[in-house]
C-alpha cells in the first residue's frame, strides 16, 4: 500500500496568469475557455504530483463562474487535491482575481471540481496514494468530495435506469 500524503505536498497555491486583451471575450472581460484551460492544466500538475504517474481528467464535475475578471488583472490559480479513491482523485481549483494597478484586492472568480485517473506506463489506470487531509479545511473538502462523487454515481444510475426504460 502506498503512503498516504497530505494534500500540501502536491498542491498549487500561486500559479499566476497575467489577461492581456487578446484573453478578453466580447464584454471585454476574461474568456472562460482560456481560465478553463489554465485550471484544467494546473489540476493536472497536483494531481500528478500526487500520484507520480501520468494523470488525465476523467471529468468535471463543475465549474462555477463567480465573477468576472479584465484587461490587465491577475489571475490567481490555487489548486489542491480533495480526496483520493483507488485509481481517481478529485482535484479543487480556486481562481482569484486580484487588481494589479491599484490596490492589489483580490476576489474569488471561479471555483472547480475535477476528477482525475492516475495511468501506468500502459496507460492503464493504476492505484494512486491514500490522501492525509490535516487542517479543518481540508478535512471539509475530504468529506465534500466524497458528496459529489456520491452525487454523480446515483445520477449515472438514474441515466442508465432511463435509458433502459426507453429501450
Amino acid at each position: 500500500m502506498k503512503k498516504a500524503k497530505p494534500p500540501s505536498e502536491s498542491a498549487v497555491n500561486d500559479h499566476t496568469y497575467r489577461i492581456f486583451p487578446n484573453d478578453l471575450n466580447s464584454h471585454g472581460t476574461a474568456f472562460g475557455g482560456l481560465i478553463m484551460s489554465i485550471l484544467d492544466r494546473v489540476a493536472a500538475v497536483v494531481a500528478e504530483r500526487h500520484a507520480q504517474n501520468t494523470s488525465v481528467t476523467a471529468s468535471v464535475d463543475a465549474i462555477h463562474f463567480l465573477a468576472p475578471a479584465g484587461r490587465g488583472e491577475n489571475l490567481i490559480f490555487m489548486a489542491a487535491v480533495n480526496r483520493t479513491w483507488n485509481t481517481s482523485m478529485e482535484i479543487g481549483v480556486k481562481v482569484i482575481a486580484e487588481d494589479n494597478l491599484n490596490d492589489r484586492k483580490r476576489r474569488h472568480i471561479v471555483s472547480a471540481y475535477l476528477t482525475f485517473v492516475a495511468l501506468d506506463e500502459n496507460r492503464k489506470p493504476t492505484s494512486v496514494p491514500p490522501l492525509k487531509p490535516e487542517s479543518k479545511d481540508e478535512k471539509r473538502r475530504f468529506e465534500e468530495a466524497e458528496m459529489r462523487r456520491q452525487h454523480r454515481f446515483k445520477g449515472a444510475q438514474e441515466k442508465k435506469l432511463r435509458r433502459q426504460k426507453n429501450d
